[in-house]
């Protein structure tokens, strides 16, 4: 009899608990809330209202990136909101096989091309709930998507495949000698 009085002030103490831990969770997010997410990935940020509504900008290795908002939950708070990073292309477009490449081997964000324009992509989805540290998270993963989809532009092209061909000539090479 005590033992199922103990099982159940435990399992009380619990489920207020886990209610204490969801009021802490974040269903919308505010522009400050983006913006202090991006502060605490490392990143300044610059807000700017136009036409009543905030917009975020920031930047990560040098490029600039904006705060899309997605869903409003009222004028000030979003469900969902996309990080974009749009870069000019010198000279034209880049070949489909950069872009296909990217969402072959990487998951998260993702890149389109408009015209002269790439634009790296991420969305970030708070309805149903995230804690302050995922906003967090989330923006650091943007950042690391950042640097990796640039060391993706820097490793690709004529100039990759002929450092790759010269490799796995080497490699060829030796392998012969080795096998004479």
């Amino acid at each position: 009899m005590n033992n199922t009085t103990t099982n159940t002030t435990e399992a009380n103490d619990t489920a207020a608990g886990a209610t204490a831990q969801h009021l802490d969770l974040l269903d919308a997010v505010t522009p400050e809330q983006v913006s202090d997410a991006i502060k605490a990935a490392g990143a300044a940020v610059t807000t700017i209202e136009q036409n009543g509504v905030v917009r975020l900008h920031s930047a990560s290795h040098g490029v600039g990136f904006q705060v899309l908002w997605g869903n409003p939950v009222t004028t000030t708070q979003y469900t969902d909101f996309t990080l974009s990073c749009p870069l000019h292309v010198q000279g034209g477009t880049l070949p489909e096989a950069v872009l296909a490449s990217w969402h072959r081997t990487k998951r998260f964000a993702r890149v389109a091309q408009h015209g002269d324009l790439v634009v790296l992509e991420m969305d970030v989805v708070v309805a149903g709930g995230v804690s302050p540290a995922y906003l967090s998270f989330a923006m650091r993963l943007w950042m690391q998507m950042m640097g990796e989809f640039f060391l993706h532009l820097r490793n690709y092209g004529p100039a990759a495949e002929t450092r790759g061909d010269a490799a796995n000539g080497a490699a060829v090479a030796r392998g012969e000698a080795a096998a004479a």
